[in-house]
């Protein structure tokens, strides 16, 4: 004789729900980066100074979003399939986890190469403003 202390398809309900809070949230942080980019986007494109540098920091920016939703995307997959899953869950789980993990490994290098070029450009441009501020010899 087993006794239930929770009932499977309670528990079933419950984590789905936590898989649909924790995918909205992940879905809210992608949204928020991109209106908060569109928003970054159109001031440069009104101010038009240092313009290329301005758009590399946006896109920075923006991929730390994307990168960050992704990986609530990803956690609410695995809070699916953590009550009973079947080999079907199993194997969709690992193919999402598949497309989703390289989407962030090569989000995480396109991050690291676009903060090379934003150090780089800060570099200069700080060379440059010491340069311009030299007295004449």
């Amino acid at each position: 004789m087993s006794i239930e202390v929770l009932p499977e398809s309670w528990l079933s309900d419950a984590i789905d729900l936590l898989a649909r809070i924790v995918e909205s949230i992940g879905a809210l942080i992608i949204f928020v980066g991109a209106v908060w980019a569109f928003g970054r986007f159109l001031a440069v494109l009104v101010k038009d100074h240092g313009r290329e540098r301005k758009y590399n920091q946006i896109r920075l920016n923006l991929s730390r979003f994307i990168a960050l939703g992704l990986e609530f995307q990803l956690a609410a997959d695995v809070l699916r399939t953590a009550v009973a899953p079947t080999f079907t869950d199993i194997g969709q789980l690992a193919a999402i986890a598949a497309i989703r993990t390289a989407l962030n490994y090569f989000l995480a290098k396109e991050i690291d190469r676009e903060s090379a070029e934003v150090e780089q450009d800060r570099q200069e441009t700080s060379k440059k403003d010491r340069q311009d501020q030299l007295p004449p010899a």
